[in-house]
């Protein structure tokens, strides 16, 4: 089948190679003629892994490419993706005017019968509009060319993503045409080979299923921070919790880490979109108001931890002359993605405190660049950094962080210090090893406030 998809940023990136590693002919299309020329050299322009060998391999091969040209595009597909970005206004709600743009632009080029999808994350009704603008663009070419509209969500967890699209959980396609449906299962199909998880609904219901989904796994995450914090009150162990409560088939084990908050490209952007578009119905969604709220003072916990600790009296300022190095930029593993990330915030606080900030990263440096500048000190050696600095802060939960050298930590730092905002350690290992150690939750260890 012949594919254009529209913005080659990650969604679009993933889904354009994923495509055409299963036979299709597809032209990735983005107005970023940087990024496009640098595509047609093998330059990815963002992390995932597998991501670079997938998007060669399938170029070399001559099933991708990547244009600018609109009109090539668009002439030359059947099924049209639109996957460019929706930033959040400064309402909350989701800036519509890219995927409309692009709606525009290919009903200013159609030359046939097109499929439009919308594979971008957009608010219920979108597909609405897009039909509008696609309508209104051949209205005034004087065309009678026929289109449908599809609402056709990702569900791309980043560090994952290749075999989330490759073996989804689930594709939801949202049309109430028969032919269109059958079109897309068409395509799909390599995708569904040991099970069908294709569900086919109505457009808007599919525009809602991607704001829900999102919106329960950010409350799962912002209820288990919210456990966390109590269990440290109450003299309980929140990894006795969640395995307590995950064990019931009804609740399950996953999204029910206590962390630092949540971060990312999605969360923070469906929940405060979905926030928005009750409001526009006149709803007040109550409980995703307090979801964001929980969000926002989470990220506050691993620096409070490390304040209270290092702190000294002075109010404005109570870390100057304390070094803090960080483990973990990005806001999650696996990716380079510091949109939202909670280190950001934790950095920040950490800073205005008086604070020397040493950060490592395996993937997220460049952009920490891009935010702190020259304000934080950067390794390319996540032990190297730790030379007499007060404490290790341990922000994301990389793979290279679960199991380190704790002897080498301990002759590094000027105190044995670790505040742990993933939990990754034992308690009983860090009591062992002499290490003062303060993680998220578990005061029944007792250890929470780092006695050895």
């Amino acid at each position: 089948m012949k594919i254009s998809v529209f913005g080659a940023g990650y969604v679009g990136l993933v889904a354009a190679a994923c495509f055409a590693e299963s036979g299709n002919t597809v032209i990735a299309v983005d107005v970023d003629e940087q990024k496009i020329e640098g595509l047609k050299n093998g330059i990815i322009p963002i992390y995932e892994p597998g991501l670079k060998e997938l998007v060669l391999r399938n170029q070399s091969e001559g099933r991708l490419t990547f244009t600018t040209d609109i009109t090539l595009a668009v002439e030359q597909s059947l099924v049209q993706f639109i996957a460019v970005g929706t930033p959040p206004g400064e309402d909350g709600s989701a800036d519509l005017q890219y995927v409309l743009a692009v709606g525009r632009s290919i009903g200013r080029h159609m030359n046939g019968f097109k499929i439009i999808v919308d594979k971008s994350t957009v608010p219920v009704g979108t597909a609405d509009k897009v039909r509008l603008a696609v309508q209104d663009e051949l209205n005034q070419r004087g065309s009678q060319l026929e289109f449908d509209v599809v609402s056709n969500p990702e569900f791309l967890k980043e560090g994952a993503a290749i075999d989330d699209f490759m073996k989804p959980d689930r594709v939801v396609i949202g049309t109430d045409n028969v032919r269109t449906a059958e079109i897309m299962k068409e395509l799909y199909e390599p995708f569904m080979r040991k099970n069908n998880r294709m569900i086919v609904m109505d457009i808007r219901s599919a525009e809602m299923t991607k704001y829900a989904a999102n919106a329960m796994l950010a409350t799962r995450i912002s209820f288990m921070n919210q456990v966390a914090n109590l269990c440290e009150r109450m003299g309980a162990d929140v990894a006795a919790v969640r395995e307590g409560i995950g064990s019931d088939s009804r609740i399950g084990y996953d999204f029910l880490f206590p962390g630092p908050g949540y971060g990312g490209s999605c969360f923070p952007k469906d929940v405060k979109a979905l926030i928005r578009t009750a409001e526009e119905t006149g709803y007040d969604f109550l409980l995703l108001k307090a979801v964001e709220e929980v969000n926002e003072r989470q990220k506050e916990v691993l620096a409070d931890k490390l304040i209270k600790v290092l702190g000294s009296a002075d109010e404005e300022q109570p870390l100057t002359g304390r070094i803090v190095a960080c483990w973990g930029l990005s806001f999650k593993p696996r990716t380079d993605d510091m949109r939202e990330a909670p280190s950001i915030t934790i950095i920040e606080r950490l800073l205005a405190a008086g604070a020397t900030i040493r950060v490592h990263d395996p993937e997220a440096m460049q952009e920490a660049k891009k935010l702190f500048s020259d304000r934080i000190e950067y390794s390319s050696n996540q032990y190297d950094m730790l030379g007499n600095a007060d404490a290790l802060a341990v922000i994301t939960d990389w793979s290279e962080y679960r199991n380190p050298d704790f002897e080498r930590i301990k002759a590094a730092l000027k105190q044995p210090l670790i505040v742990d905002g993933r939990n990754l350690y034992k308690p009983v290992r860090m009591k062992a090893a002499g290490i003062r150690y303060i993680p998220l939750g578990r005061a029944a260890c007792g250890i929470q406030e780092g006695g050895n």
